[in-house]
């Protein structure tokens, strides 16, 4: 059977041409399964980790399907709306849309909060096409009556589990309730939980499902390694870590903004290029950070997973779990930032001893066991629970997280 390539889609030359530009040629297994359902005019239900190109999964045809048919709603009237949960993530999107439209003549606008509504009001007077927003400022919007969105033909509706998980259902239910029964919608969604598939029931009519992997699959790619060190060494153990590690990106998980800015510091202060990134600091603080990390003019974003959704750089050499998660589902989408698109990567977890259960249920999540290994000088006051659920004594291998001298350099 021959491979399928975007050339075969059946999308429109414009969009073909925008994507080579980009250096792609086959589409990814979600591409090529949503893209001749949405083009279709589909509503679609799709189930893909994050890295799996879901993003061009829905641009793409969207654009197309505006493209070929006109409208009657008025220049100032919004057809296709794309809500996501998180300022960085609404952000990519759009740049996403302007990226594979540059070819044709569709307008689009974001807005989010943090920053301020003017501009975003002047956009919309101007007249846009496609609206990629967050739910609590396109709310405002709506409550303004600065956006009209009783045109809207096409919804998206992007990481459905993540903004449930975060609590705007509440907001979600009334952007649908803004909009015409009448329209296409597409909800993406990394997990496909009970409170997705009552969201699917409610957004959409009849829809096609679409899954790729299974539920706790990450790419083949990712070398897994779990580190056992005391809670208080953790810091300076990572430290060491990143200066024996091989160069490139790394994107370090902490579970609180105060444990990011924290760890942050501490890593600026032991040498390091590093930036933190969270919900609690500025709109302007958060793009910067996230521009000097994948610009490569900052090496380590230590970020909360929140924060680190909207987050979508391709070659992320690192992953660490300064902290195991306390949900199991959340590591698979913290780990799924590095080995995307066929790349290799690692995910390093610093264990704690009482932490050691939480990465067990993992484990069992993921249908698979880890290594555990100690970085030497280093080494847990209690030796780490292994897989067969027994204590044993710590094993030290991999040069690769083996400091210099071996001694520890705690204050």
């Amino acid at each position: 059977m021959n491979q399928q390539t975007f050339d075969t889609l059946g999308l429109v030359a414009e969009l073909v041409r925008a994507v080579h530009d980009e250096g792609y040629t086959v589409p990814t297994p979600v591409q090529a399964q949503a893209i001749p359902f949405i083009l279709a005019g589909r509503d679609v239900l799709a189930g893909a980790q994050t890295g799996t190109g879901k993003t061009a999964g829905f641009t793409l045809p969207m654009l197309q399907r505006l493209a070929g048919h006109t409208h009657h709603g008025g220049r100032h009237a919004v057809r296709a709306l794309v809500v996501t949960p998180t300022r960085e993530l609404a952000a990519q999107i759009e740049e996403s849309i302007r990226t594979y439209g540059k070819y044709m003549s569709l307008r689009s606008a974001l807005v989010f909060g943090g920053v301020g509504m003017q501009p975003q009001v002047d956009a919309l007077r101007r007249g846009v096409d496609i609206l990629v927003a967050t739910p609590g400022r396109l709310l405002d919007h709506v409550g303004q009556k600065t956006v009209n969105l009783s045109h809207i033909e096409i919804l998206v509706l992007d990481e459905a589990d993540r903004m449930l998980d975060m609590g705007f259902a509440p907001d979600v239910n009334r952007i649908l309730d803004s909009l015409p029964g009448k329209r296409q919608t597409m909800l993406f969604s990394a997990t496909i939980s009970g409170d997705v598939d009552r969201l699917a029931r409610r957004a959409m009519q009849d829809h096609a499902a679409v899954e790729i992997g299974r539920r706790a699959e990450v790419a083949e790619g990712v070398q897994h390694v779990l580190v056992a060190v005391d809670k208080a060494a953790k810091r300076d153990a990572l430290a060491r870590m990143l200066l024996e590690m091989p160069g490139g990106r790394t994107l370090v998980f902490t579970r609180t903004k105060y444990g990011a800015d924290k760890l942050a510091h501490h890593l600026r202060r032991e040498g390091g290029s590093v930036a933190a990134m969270h919900g609690g600091k500025t709109q302007s603080s958060r793009n910067k950070a996230l521009d000097a990390f994948r610009e490569g003019r900052t090496r380590v974003l230590v970020a909360t997973d929140v924060a680190a959704r909207g987050i979508d750089v391709d070659d992320i050499a690192l992953v660490v779990n300064y902290d195991v998660p306390q949900d199991p589902e959340v590591y698979v989408h913290r780990v799924g930032r590095t080995a995307r698109a066929g790349a290799q990567g690692i995910a390093v977890t610093l264990m704690s001893p009482d932490e050691w259960l939480m990465m067990r249920d993992v484990e069992k999540l993921m249908g698979r066991t880890f290594p555990r290994q100690v970085i030497e000088g280093y080494e847990p006051s209690v030796a780490p629970l292994q897989p067969e659920d027994r204590a044993a004594a710590p094993r030290r291998q991999g040069p690769s997280v083996r400091p210099r001298n071996g001694r520890s350099r705690r204050r």
